[in-house]
């Protein structure tokens, strides 16, 4: 096939000028100059094109070709994605340094996304002769360890099967046969797909089950839905890419896709050296089993950047129609703007808020609506998939009132207000208690509840107000000293603290405290609000809170320990809560006994 050519007529930085362009059409891929540097044109003016280029683009000047494929910037979708680690446009690194034999991206090198020689075993699921339409299972592969690769009918097919077997095949062998009504069509594992078209659904539902990330402070304050969308925003070292680790290493879905998107080169290190020797506590197995990582850092050709969020959720968006709950973290969007500013201002566009584009805050909607709890397309309506959005927002000088963070804000429900004083004084996670918020919480607690047969929002409620009732006393005891305050703010002040220190905060790097299950989280927080009503108890009846702080100072230090206690030992947890109720009750005793008096 012949393909249409343009001739360069300027490069600026990564946005190249071509003219003679008239046969290419917007978001066609090109291939720019002597070296054949990919890139995607995102502006026709007549038969001059614009075209962002995601190599590096020194060397290259006027009067080169541009060939035009005719082709969207698309991913292939087929077994074999998983633990992979691909840049922006989906380039498996390690091939790529395998044929380089060189640890930096060379330019123009064709490397083939999915290993094409690696035969899968391959199950069939339908027989020749069954009926079958877009998103039905026609066979699985089991691709690692926990993730069964379910082969899709691509979309816009449908027909009776022809041929399909059981055997061995790589992706590229012809694998089934379906009669539409344009005749018999042969397909294979591969499937293309436009890295900017959403893959359509057949429902989009109302997301009602909590994602566990087994940090306490996201899962009981501010937790975040299967299918929900969430931000991360605070300054530099607040600890914006450890919450996110933490959530790629613990949260309870069956993949995750992590995107490093111009973010420092040692983080996503520190994930390929990290990642592998973590096991998963659902499954028991290596983290890796159920990762893929787009890495696209700080020194990689900023306009990947762009690319790289796209290729993230599309690859996300393949794995939720097979029926998998899906988290995708983009570290950072911030990175990702700072790009599309860049080509916005090398284009000439108008510029909005701090020079970003005016359609800044759409493509962020863009990228979050792509999330959701879906019924995806085909004749199975009982199979559900979700995919969950995390993004890291990294303003500037940890301003939230900059463009990228509010426009995020407008469409993520859940925002984890990272905080710089707290890092400070070393409390992590640092996400500040009194600025984040969930519009999940109620709904997800209630889900909890039910579930686990107890009044879960309730508790939380009682919690978030002990924790303001808190940050309103500080001012008078910054003022006046604490000996001004009463003794039920005492109490108080004695039960903020004791969430904030003994539940709140978490220890990444303890190989215990670094993830807490629901059932532990649940068991740790009863016993410091059974504390809370037996502390207003004992006062109630004549106690003092100088008697309570002392009589409770040895279990107090118990409940402290509780989070470096096994998930399992519920016996120590039963403990503690005995031990509570006896000091309590002795409590309450000489308290009333002294009244009597």
């Amino acid at each position: 096939m012949d393909l249409s050519k343009g001739t360069i007529v300027s490069v600026s930085g990564p946005l190249v000028t071509a003219k003679g362009m008239e046969e290419a059409d917007i978001q066609d891929i090109c291939r720019v100059g002597e070296f054949g540097l990919i890139g995607e044109v995102i502006d026709m003016r007549g038969d001059v094109a614009s075209i962002q280029v995601y190599e590096e683009t020194s060397m290259v000047g006027p009067g080169e070709d541009v060939v035009i494929t005719g082709e969207p910037l698309s991913v292939e979708l087929a077994p074999g994605m998983i633990s992979q680690m691909f840049d922006g446009i989906q380039r498996p690194l390690k091939s790529f340094v395998e044929k380089t034999e060189s640890s930096f991206l060379q330019r123009g090198v064709e490397v083939q996304a999915l290993d094409r020689d690696k035969k899968w075993e391959f199950e069939a699921k339908v027989q020749p002769g069954d009926q079958v339409e877009t998103g039905d299972i026609i066979g699985v592969v089991q691709e690692s360890a926990v993730i069964e690769h379910r082969i899709l009918v691509p979309h816009g097919i449908s027909g009776k099967v022809s041929s399909v077997e059981s055997g061995e095949y790589t992706i590229e062998d012809d694998l089934y046969t379906i009669e539409t009504e344009d005749g018999e069509k042969t397909f294979n594992m591969i499937q293309k797909w436009p890295v900017r078209q959403g893959r359509p659904v057949a429902q989009k539902l109302n997301p009602i089950q909590p994602l566990i990330t087994g940090q306490r402070v996201i899962d009981t304050l501010f937790p975040v839905a299967k299918g929900g969308a969430a931000t991360v925003p605070g300054p530099f070292g607040a600890g914006k890419t450890v919450v996110q680790h933490q959530i790629a290493k613990f949260a309870d879905v069956d993949l995750v896709v992590y995107i490093g998107c111009g973010e420092r080169g040692n983080e996503m290190t520190e994930v390929i050296n990290e990642f592998p020797e973590l096991t998963d506590p659902e499954t028991g197995k290596s983290i890796m089993e159920r990762t893929i990582l787009i890495a696209n850092t700080s020194n990689m050709p900023v306009a990947a950047r762009e690319a790289s969020i796209y290729t993230g959720i599309t690859i996300a968006e393949y794995y939720r129609d097979m029926g998998y709950s899906v988290a995708v973290m983009a570290d950072s969007t911030s990175r990702w703007a700072e790009a599309l500013r860049e080509m916005s201002g090398r284009l000439e566009e108008m510029p909005g808020d701090e020079g970003y584009p005016a359609y800044l805050g759409s493509r962020i909607a863009e990228y979050y609506e792509r999330a959701g709890m879906v019924q995806p397309l085909g004749s199975d309506e009982e199979r559900r998939g979700s995919i969950t959005a995390i993004g890291a927002v990294s303003p500037p000088g940890g301003d939230t009132s900059e463009p990228v963070t509010q426009n995020t804000l407008r469409v993520a429900k859940v925002y984890w207000a990272l905080d710089s004083s707290l890092s400070q004084r070393r409390h992590f996670p640092a996400i500040n208690w009194l600025d984040s918020y969930s519009l999940y919480s109620d709904r997800l607690n209630k889900y909890i509840g039910e579930d686990n047969d107890l009044d879960w929002n309730d508790i939380v409620k009682r919690a978030r107000v002990i924790l303001q009732e808190e940050s309103e006393l500080e001012e008078i005891v910054r003022l006046v000293g604490v000996d001004s305050l009463s003794e039920s703010d005492r109490i108080t002040m004695l039960v903020a603290s004791m969430i904030r220190e003994d539940y709140l905060q978490q220890n990444a790097y303890d190989d215990v405290d670094a993830y807490t299950p629901l059932s532990k989280q649940l068991k740790m927080m009863q016993i410091i609000m059974d504390f809370e009503s037996q502390a207003r108890e004992a006062l109630d009846v004549g106690s003092y809170y100088d008697e309570i702080a002392k009589g409770t100072g040895e279990v107090r230090e118990k409940i402290g320990r509780m989070k470096y206690i096994e998930a399992d030992d519920m016996d120590s947890f039963d403990e503690i809560h005995n031990s509570l109720e006896d000091v309590m009750k002795s409590l309450v005793e000489k308290g009333g006994v002294d009244s009597n008096a």
